[in-house]
């Protein structure tokens, strides 16, 4: 089976979870995602988000619905391509863009994601995620034409969507979120953090720490919420007196970042303070900075802009900012319900305003 193909699966949703694992391989099936054979148990089980034994009780029922058989050690036969009871109504379709699977995501997006797909579904709504790192390319245009014609819905959540992507979108004037933040000069609706009020309060608390050399470390990316980060900051310093900024962009692997780190170290005059706008690189920005025969928070203070439930078993504990993702997977529903009935937003820009956790690293 191909990538593209198994990228637009309808997932199982999580009411009575072997039903609806019965429901979601006969939509697939009938779908046209496979021909005569299903994939292996292994692959299925990745794709639909379902353990083994849930996956097993699906495939027994529909086999002995004769829709599926098997013959020795071969994989299950398709049957009837077209044998399809009990067909549901037709449900306004919400679709979620990602670059990557579901199992890639931080643990909070994660969370956010599960509660969207239940709530969205008890609601009377079909959700589908696509994993479409096609869609995620510095020229995405063509890729998106073809993977929005090929995949109809009502409304759809984009996430991580960079400059060109955002742009893409506008142009066509598709009922889309952006979970993040629009970039400056493109007015789409978006529900994400504030990062811009986050960074201009982490500028202004370390400032009156007794820090003036604050480094903000980023990916290299053209994300909203990033651009937000460091306007936010520079508006802070620039108010404060000898306060200056450096920039550290980094390619997201562990090299990358300690590579920046050991730059901002080895200059004239190196950071005290870095704000690490990634969860997933603070625990290697604090690592390294240690391994560097740096006292945290002694010689440096480090400030996350993100948090992970990881930070939370830390020694000493990750000063940051987190959000609380109930509150955030809310919202989304709210904003996602409103876009597949009416197309258009009441409350097109959502903010929400992270809590500071004060930690032993600043």
């Amino acid at each position: 089976m191909s990538s593209s193909t198994s990228h637009s699966l309808q997932l199982p949703q999580r009411q009575s979870l072997v039903s609806e694992t019965i429901r979601s391989l006969r939509e697939n099936i009938e779908a046209g995602h496979w021909h005569e054979h299903l994939p292996g148990e292994r692959e299925m089980c990745e794709l639909l988000q379902v353990s083994r034994r849930t996956l097993r009780g699906a495939l027994d029922e529909l086999q002995r619905q004769g829709m599926l058989e098997v013959q020795g050690r071969q994989r299950r036969r398709i049957t009837n391509q077209t044998l399809i009871a009990d067909k549901e109504p037709p449900r306004r379709v919400i679709g979620i863009l990602t670059p990557g699977s579901f199992l890639s995501m931080p643990p909070p997006i994660a969370y956010v994601m599960d509660t969207l797909r239940t709530k969205l579904s008890a609601a009377g709504y079909e959700v589908r995620f696509h994993s479409a790192p096609g869609c995620y390319t510095s020229a995405p245009a063509r890729g998106l034409r073809q993977f929005i014609a090929a995949h109809p819905a009502s409304a759809w959540l984009v996430l991580s969507a960079e400059e060109a992507m955002q742009r893409w979108l506008k142009s066509q004037n598709l009922p889309c979120l952006i979970l993040g933040s629009s970039i400056p000069g493109v007015s789409l609706p978006s529900v994400d953090a504030d990062f811009h009020a986050t960074c201009r309060h982490a500028g202004a608390l370390l400032w009156r720490k007794g820090h003036r050399r604050i480094a903000l470390v980023l990916p290299n990316s053209h994300l909203g919420g990033d651009i937000a980060s460091e306007a936010g900051l520079r508006e802070a310093l620039g108010q404060m007196p000898g306060a200056t900024l450096k920039m550290l962009h980094h390619d997201s692997t562990t090299s990358g970042v300690c590579r920046v780190i050991d730059d901002s170290l080895k200059s004239a005059n190196p950071p005290t303070a870095y704000i690490v706008g990634r969860s997933a690189h603070i625990l290697t920005v604090m690592m390294h900075l240690m391994r560097r025969g740096k006292r945290i928070p002694q010689d440096i203070a480090v400030l996350a802009r993100d948090s992970d439930p990881i930070l939370d078993a830390t020694s000493p504990s990750v000063s940051r900012y987190t959000s609380e993702p109930k509150q955030l997977a809310a919202r989304l529903i709210t904003a996602l319900r409103q876009l597949a009935d009416h197309g258009t937003l009441s409350t097109p820009t959502v903010r929400l305003m992270p809590v500071y956790v004060a930690g032993e690293t600043i």
